[in-house]
């Protein structure tokens, strides 16, 4: 391969999972949060109901985390879902820095709806390529994910949100044999 010719491939690469995740994010994303919710949710906020559904958020301080925002913005998302009655919020004991938070139904019915409409429009977008290529495909991305992972200087601190909108798994305590940092310490961290 000529000088470069591995650089290039990669740039190229790295480009077109650089759209894809743009279009999954703007496609697949918003617009079935859009369908879901209208203008009444952002995808913040959904992200946020997808952490409580699917982990136990102990802190402000991990809800930052998860949300890559600061305490503050934590907090005020957390008691903007609580005032739409979309979330619980109750004082851990016997620490009451530690908050327990869950869903109430209107929130776990916004989720159903909001899975539903996504495997039905997953259905629709990939009826046209084989499972096998898909599957393949999925491998590597998770391989190539893993990569950047393991060799970031600070991946202890990386979190791939394990994946809250497709899976139900964690892929850097899978591939890479780490727990994120909102996993770290949790006994329940889905492997």
């Amino acid at each position: 391969m000529a000088k470069g010719g591995s650089s290039d491939v990669a740039h190229d690469f790295l480009g077109s999972a650089h759209i894809f995740a743009s279009a999954v994010e703007e496609i697949v994303e918003k617009s079935l949060l859009g369908e879901v919710a209208g203008k009444q949710l952002t995808l913040s906020q959904f992200k946020l109901l997808k952490m409580v559904a699917l982990t136990d958020a102990r802190t402000i301080s991990d809800v930052a985390s998860f949300l890559g925002v600061s305490n503050a913005a934590a907090s005020k998302a957390v008691d903007k879902l609580v005032r739409r009655k979309l979330l619980r919020r109750a004082e851990g004991q016997p620490d009451r820095r530690e908050i327990r938070l869950s869903l109430t139904e209107p929130s776990r019915r916004l989720l159903e709806a909001y899975d539903e409409k996504k495997q039905r429009k997953l259905v629709q977008l990939f009826r046209g390529f084989p499972e096998d290529e898909l599957r393949r495909t999925a491998r590597l991305l998770d391989r190539l994910s893993a990569g950047l992972v393991d060799h970031h200087a600070g991946s202890e601190e990386v979190c791939l949100q394990c994946g809250i909108y497709f899976r139900d798994d964690c892929l850097v305590r899978r591939l890479v044999g780490r727990l994120c940092f909102y996993q770290r310490g949790r006994e329940n961290c889905p492997a």
